[in-house]
């Protein structure tokens, strides 16, 4: 009927779990398009795995929307929304004479705004003000 299990196979069992839910907590929902042209797989997984890395600067980012505009094909532009719980959309654009440069530029725009939100948040406090503290 129940099953005696040791310390060493319960920890393991543990572990293991905490390791499952860390994976799915780390995934971001990831969306590239193109607008007047088209980027390979291999360009799209690019983008992708570096976008993705801004989950390690906020981890409530839920979403993240990756436009390449290659309308111009000379200077190629960048949009990347970063959308998630309890925060407004945050925007990034950039426009380089490379994609990458581009691709870059953005993610480094938006890893600022993101850590300059995260301080915001961590730093909020609620002092009372000096009105309400002589009452």
């Amino acid at each position: 009927m129940f099953q005696l299990i040791t310390c060493q196979e319960k920890k393991q069992f543990y572990l293991a779990g905490r390791r499952e839910a860390t994976k799915e907590s780390d995934r971001v929902q990831v969306n590239i398009s193109a607008r007047h042209g088209h980027l390979s797989p291999a360009s799209q997984s690019k983008i992708s795995t570096k976008v993705a890395r801004l989950k390690r600067f906020f981890s409530r980012i839920s979403a993240l929307h990756v436009t390449v505009d290659l309308e111009n094909a000379a200077l190629p532009a960048v949009e990347i929304i970063a959308s998630g719980e309890h925060m407004h959309e945050m925007v990034s654009h950039e426009t380089s004479k490379q994609l990458w440069r581009s691709v870059d530029g953005a993610v480094q725009k938006l890893e600022q705004q993101l850590r300059r939100h995260k301080e915001k948040i961590q730093d909020h406090k609620h002092v009372q003000s000096d009105r309400h503290a002589e009452k």
